[in-house]
């Protein structure tokens, strides 16, 4: 066997694995993704403002999907949403982590520039990050709407969050791969429930 072929086998089953994930996906998780849309679509229209957090990956794909909100999915023309990842300032979060802990650079920054109504929107694959855990504690305490994109048994973030997209996976980056691929579709939806009124 060819070492290039040895590798393509990899690849191949690589998506292969990716694939089955979502020929597999279960409806009430869908239901879930439009429930989400929903949510955030009433929020934008009351001038509140989307926040999303993550680690690691799903610090990349939590700025990725404001990156979609803010700069527009597919319907380029129209004005952009209120969004902010609360990943994106690096001497924000690690004066956070320096001065206090690294369990609060989330919940320290809400505690800040979070508001009544307002939602957050956190990305944990094993839904038992403690600085996810503590934002979704303070986004409550503050009044606001908590949202969560998680894998494997959904974690305790699944449990405190008003909503859990769970992708029951076990392989990491699988379940980023979906995350990704549901940020997407949320975002599609948004824009299409703001742009028919509803």
């Amino acid at each position: 066997m060819k070492k290039t072929d040895k590798y393509l086998d990899q690849v191949i089953e690589e998506i292969d694995a990716l694939r089955k994930i979502l020929e597999g996906f279960p409806r009430e998780e869908a239901v879930k993704l439009v429930r989400m849309a929903e949510i955030i679509t009433g929020a934008i229209s009351q001038g509140k403002t989307i926040f999303t957090c993550g680690n690691g990956g799903s610090a990349a794909d939590a700025q990725h999907i404001v990156g979609e909100l803010v700069g527009r999915f597919r319907r380029k023309k129209i004005k952009g949403f209120k969004a902010f990842s609360l990943t994106a300032n690096p001497s924000v979060t690690t004066a956070m982590a320096n001065d206090y802990a690294y369990s609060e650079v989330f919940s320290r920054q809400l505690d800040s520039v979070g508001n009544e109504g307002d939602v957050l929107l956190s990305l944990s694959t094993s839904g038992d990050s403690p600085n996810i855990i503590q934002a979704v504690e303070k986004a409550e305490e503050l009044g606001m709407i908590s949202l969560v994109f998680t894998g494997k048994s959904g974690g305790k973030v699944a449990e405190i969050s008003h909503i859990a997209f769970r992708v029951s996976h076990h392989d990491t980056p699988r379940i980023q791969e979906v995350h990704m691929t549901a940020g997407h579709i949320l975002c599609g939806l948004v824009e299409e429930m703001v742009v028919n009124g509803e």
